[in-house]
Order: C-alpha cells, then sequence, then structure tokens
C-alpha cells in the first residue's frame, strides 16, 4: 500500500520549516520542495540552462551556481518574472517528488508529507491525502521577515505579497497550525495534528485490509 501523502505548506515567515522538523521528528518522511528546487537547478542541468537563458548571467554566483537572492529579487518585484521562474522550476520539482514519493513507497514509509511553499498558487492542493497549513498573522511575519533577514518592510511586504493570502489558503486546508505563541504551544499543536495523521493512516491501511 502507497504510504499517506500529505501537503504541507505555509505563507513565508510561518514558522513552516519548524513545523517540518517536528513532524520528522515524530516519524513522517519529508520531501522538502526547496532542496528539490536546489536540485532542479543545479550546475548542469536543463533547469540552469533554462534559467539562465530567461534570466542571464547576472544571476549566476562566483561559485558558478543561481544566486538565489539576486534571483528572488527579480521575481518578487515582477509577477511576470515570477510567472517565468516557476514555469522553469515546479515542473522539474515534481518530477523530483515523485521519484522520492515512489522510492519512499518501495521502502515502506507510513506517512510522507512534502513541503510546498507555493502548494495553493501552484494548484496542487488535490494532490494529496490531506493538507496542513502553517499560519501565523501577517504582522508576526512581516517583523520576523526584517528581524531575521534583515529586509526592509518594503522588500518583506513584496515577498509576503507574493503568495496568496492566509485568508484564502486556511479554507483549503485540512489541518491548520497557528504559529502565534510559544514554542510549547507549538509543540502542543503539531502533536494534535500528528495524531490525527497517524489515525487517517490507520483509517486507511484498514480500509485496505478489508477491500
Amino acid at each position: 500500500m502507497r504510504p499517506l501523502h500529505i501537503g504541507l505548506t505555509g505563507n513565508i515567515a510561518s514558522g513552516k520549516s519548524t513545523v517540518v522538523s517536528m513532524l520528522a521528528a515524530r516519524g513522517a518522511t519529508v520531501i522538502d520542495a526547496d532542496l528539490l528546487a536546489r536540485e532542479a537547478v543545479a550546475p548542469g542541468t536543463p533547469g540552469f540552462d533554462a534559467v539562465l537563458e530567461r534570466f542571464g548571467h547576472g544571476i549566476v554566483a562566483v561559485d558558478g551556481s543561481i544566486d538565489r537572492a539576486a534571483l528572488r529579487q527579480r521575481v518578487f518585484h515582477d509577477s511576470l518574472e515570477r510567472y517565468a521562474l516557476n514555469a522553469i522550476v515546479h515542473p522539474a520539482v515534481g518530477r523530483l517528488r515523485d521519484q522520492q514519493f515512489a522510492g519512499a513507497s518501495a521502502r515502506g514509509d507510513a506517512i510522507v508529507i512534502s513541503d510546498i511553499p507555493l502548494l495553493f498558487e501552484v494548484g496542487l492542493d488535490h494532490a494529496f491525502d490531506g493538507i496542513v497549513f502553517v499560519d501565523a498573522p501577517d504582522a508576526v511575519r512581516r517583523a520576523r521577515l526584517m528581524a531575521d533577514r534583515g529586509l526592509s518592510a518594503l522588500d518583506a511586504d513584496a515577498m509576503m505579497a507574493a503568495q496568496w493570502s492566509s485568508d484564502r489558503k486556511r479554507p483549503g486546508a485540512r489541518w491548520v497550525i497557528d504559529n502565534d505563541g510559544t514554542r510549547a504551544q507549538l509543540e502542543a499543536r503539531v502533536d494534535s495534528v500528528w495524531h490525527a495523521i497517524l489515525a487517517l493512516s490507520d483509517q486507511r491501511r484498514r480500509s485496505a485490509s478489508v477491500s
């Protein structure tokens, strides 16, 4: 039986990566879309060549890889540029995700969580057995971006505006984890969602054995 496949997303600076780490510690197999995106445009890949052709050599770092910060500056302030980049990267990431999920299935892993920052924006909301959405108030996320990444208020707002609003995403999630409190509160909320995911996995396994 294939693993239960859960999509996990959250807007920038919501604490999504922290939640992913907590779920991995509880036994989930994690497929990280950000790592796959790096692999998709690594030097020597068709994705790398396509990015250079579209955006020019000014987005190449001194080590020969894509300068993600320079590329980010280009796309977060221009929706057409962002669309062009997504058209290059997302299909390659999807193929890599499918490969990793097939490997998890072959190993007999029970629960796979795909961490996808733009899950809703790229239309993957129907591709999973359930979706976890990590959320935090806009003011909290803006403050985190400015404090942790040293961004100006203008750049922080531009990065936040490049994603759908929380209000638009929350209804599409099966589980919402609000990250607006203490670490202990977040752990408790993650525990609650993890137990619900385990219950769903057990339910699917029982149904499969009956059929």
